[in-house]
């Protein structure tokens, strides 16, 4: 009885976020029809109800890596989702990709820990004032190489290996990044609406991912379930 009430309060919260609201018919991906409620206005309804069981799944698999001390890689680089997708992570103070997703941030890791590894370099020594021995224009182009490489690179300074999982938000719109985790065998945990390949994600919570309010709530309901999982 209890678990149908907090099932039913779990879904007003979703339909109050707008989590419902998928696409319209003809961006519709077949994976995606079995999520379907209905059709309004011209845009396809989500059947919350089958969200909430995906999203129930997605929070015990994210609980049980938090309470193994792994690690979870956000991915969200479209607007909605940018922000939502850095605090979110950084309140658990796990890594996060909210600029855009550089080839290789998984296939190619050793490399890409060689560019952190000059991000933190160049940071600490421009703390220190030892840049300071440089001309001006040599401090200036120093300090667009440490622009570029904090925005590629800054959300996962602290991932020091491969992630244990991922989650995105808009599989679609982070194909590259999906096929770099299918190729390590990394699971993947995604937000996704009605245009994405449902099948393609290791536990799917089908949902709106293309507004601001929406994704909020998804992204807070992954990191409680990380922070409830840690707390244990």
């Amino acid at each position: 009885m209890t678990k149908t009430v907090e099932n039913k309060g779990l879904i007003t919260e979703m339909f109050a976020a707008g989590a419902h609201f998928g696409y319209s018919r003809s961006r519709r991906h077949p994976s995606a029809k079995a999520f379907i409620f209905g059709t309004k206005n011209g845009i396809e309804i989500m059947d919350l109800e089958k969200t909430s069981v995906e999203l129930e799944k997605a929070k015990a698999f994210v609980n049980t890596l938090a309470k193994g001390g792994k690690q979870i890689l956000f991915v969200g680089t479209k607007s909605e989702s940018k922000k939502v997708v850095e605090d979110g992570a950084s309140s658990i103070d796990m890594p996060f990709v909210a600029d855009r997703w550089v080839g290789g941030v998984l296939t190619n890791f050793p490399e890409i820990k060689k560019r952190v590894a000059l991000l933190e370099d160049l940071r600490s020594k421009k703390e220190k004032g030892e840049l300071a021995i440089y001309t001006k224009k040599e401090r200036s182009l120093i300090d667009k190489d440490i622009e570029r490489l904090e925005r590629n690179f800054a959300g996962i300074v602290s991932m020091k290996e491969t992630p244990a999982a991922m989650f995105v938000v808009d599989p679609r719109k982070e194909s590259i990044a999906i096929k770099e985790a299918q190729h390590l065998g990394i699971p993947v945990v995604a937000l996704a609406s009605s245009d994405c390949n449902i099948k393609e994600i290791d536990f799917p919570i089908p949902g709106n991912d293309s507004s601001v309010s929406s994704v909020s709530f998804f992204v807070s309901q992954i990191v409680d379930a990380f922070k409830e999982g840690r707390n244990a």
